[in-house]
């Protein structure tokens, strides 16, 4: 008998999911840094997290990158890295902490032009987060490394299991299409010079490939 997971997932496609998941989370142990970067999405848990951890004395500036796209023009319509900004201010962090850098429309434009910024602000710095969504994690990790590979680059995300992130989105075929997007870019970017090469475990390749052969394919780059 086929079991079912919440959010019309059965329970095969959850636990190949669930290993996507796990392997997009860096689980780095999150310290003090020179910097940090939110990256902009449809998330606004990015910002959230971005700003707790300033207010756990972290950082002493952030970054907050990011336009617009298809899926966060109706939800952000003056951009994402505007409405982040709001809502951090909103969280208690200073205006003077903020810097926005309000055009990188993809992972590789928010890294390099959030480095462009801080240079501008006379700040080169060493060591940087990335603050993203919890699957973005490694794949935000792979192009920082390849377009900043001065800088020590650590990542983090809201501690949320899989089950937290089902129940935020409510959509459990966007949730799918998502984490199976990131990981073919994760696989394919560093062959076109956008992202460093990563190991894939064989289990997690396969739960992936499995999705894709199941439908889970929105997010994916189309050839």
């Amino acid at each position: 008998m086929t079991t079912h997971h919440p959010y019309g997932i059965t329970g095969t496609r959850y636990r190949q999911a669930k290993l996507i998941w796990d392997h997009h989370r860096m689980r780095h142990e999150v310290r003090s840094v020179d910097v940090a970067i939110g990256l902009g999405s449809h998330d606004l848990g990015v910002a959230t997290h971005a700003a707790g951890l300033y207010r756990a004395g972290l950082f002493r500036t952030l970054v907050f990158t990011g336009g617009n796209s298809p899926t966060t023009r109706a939800r952000f319509p003056r951009g994402e890295a505007v409405h982040y900004r709001e809502h951090a201010l909103g969280l208690g962090v200073p205006d003077e902490a903020i810097l926005v850098e309000p055009n990188a429309a993809n992972t590789g434009e928010n890294i390099t032009f959030s480095r462009d910024l801080l240079a501008a602000h006379g700040i080169a710095p060493a060591s940087v987060l990335l603050v993203s969504k919890p699957y973005m994690e490694r794949r935000s990790y792979a192009t920082a490394r390849k377009l900043w590979p001065g800088a020590e680059v650590l990542c983090a995300s809201e501690p949320l299991e899989l089950d937290d992130y089902l129940k935020s989105i409510g959509d459990g075929k966007l949730v799918l299409d998502m984490l199976v997007g990131d990981l073919q870019r994760v696989i394919e970017y560093p062959a076109l010079g956008y992202a460093v090469a990563q190991d894939v475990p064989d289990d997690v390749r396969t739960a992936y490939e499995a999705l894709i052969a199941d439908g889970y394919t929105s997010r994916l780059i189309k050839p």
